[in-house]
């Protein structure tokens, strides 16, 4: 039995289509059809109920799917160990934020020199698809940023609370009139003051963005959006240009004499956490990633 056939069963089960499971594992999708016919061949029983666009497990694939998870997990945990006692390995890293990517960029130098011989392979992509890899047990850690904690699976530590600011080009009319006044705006306020202005968002799914289309929801405000980005610092420069205004957290607030921060009333938080696959048991060379990150400045780059 090769435990990268048992793989391809747990990815059918989860992605619960044939397509979406081949692009994923990297094979085409003749082949992996090919494959789970023989297997259901050779076991003498279907492991998959069959619909026009979904796949579900049977009673039968439910005992497959959580025996090959359990076998896969073994031989990950023997590696783990191995590659301990060799001082090498490869850590997978998911991360969701701007300030994640500024974390392993400012740290995998000094992280490196520790552990010249340990790889260390970045993910970056959506909260949604890192909390999957990380409750699926496809990667090791997640650094992420989270609208709340009762949202993690798993086991999770808190680094740290971020406020959520607001950012405005200096040139506003808004800034000009209250440029000596205290740097703060209402939520309540946000209709009113800026029903005019063109708004750079953040991607769907994100944390900031969550927390905009929150305050719009609450203030039934529709804004003009400008644009959607996924770069912080792509927003941070636009506001700068006056393009538009945005929700920004406060470690992408980069110094800017072209742009005034104000901090919301009531004030908007979102929180950075570590996150780890369960039952993970760490060797010296995640330890000292995880005391690295931990040491990380909670500033702007």
């Amino acid at each position: 039995m090769d435990v990268k056939h048992l793989e391809y069963i747990i990815e059918i089960a989860e992605q619960k289509n044939m397509t979406k499971s081949a692009e994923n594992l990297f094979v085409s999708q003749s082949s992996l059809s090919q494959y789970l016919s023989r297997l259901e061949a050779e076991l003498e029983t279907p492991l998959f109920n069959r619909a026009k666009n979904e796949m579900t497990l049977t009673p039968a694939g439910n005992l497959y799917v959580e025996s090959a998870k359990t076998v896969v997990q073994i031989k990950k945990k023997l590696y783990h160990n191995v590659k301990n006692l060799s001082g090498t390995g490869r850590i997978s890293i998911g991360v969701t934020s701007q300030w994640g990517i500024n974390m392993i960029t400012n740290i995998i130098s000094k992280y490196k020199k520790a552990f010249p011989n340990v790889i260390l392979e970045i993910i970056e992509d959506s909260v949604p698809s890192i909390k999957k890899y990380i409750t699926s047990g496809k990667i090791d850690f997640a650094i992420m940023s989270v609208n709340t904690l009762d949202e993690l699976l798993g086991q999770y530590e808190l680094l740290r609370e971020e406020e959520v600011i607001f950012a405005v080009s200096d040139s506003h009319n808004y800034c000009l009139i209250h440029k000596n006044e205290s740097k703060e705006i209402a939520t309540s306020e946000l209709e009113k003051i800026f029903k005019n202005d063109s708004f750079i968002l953040s991607k769907k799914d994100s944390t900031i963005r969550n927390i905009a289309e929150t305050i719009f929801k609450i203030s039934n405000f529709s804004p003009d959006t400008v644009c959607e980005l996924n770069s912080m610092a792509a927003v941070v420069k636009m506001v700068s240009k006056g393009v538009g205004v945005a929700f920004v957290p406060a470690s992408c607030a980069k110094s800017n004499k072209n742009i005034t921060y104000f901090s919301f009333t009531p004030r908007l938080y979102r929180y950075n956490v570590l996150a780890h696959k369960a039952n993970l048991v760490l060797n010296d060379s995640e330890n000292t990633l995880i005391s690295f990150i931990k040491a990380y400045p909670f500033v702007a780059e």
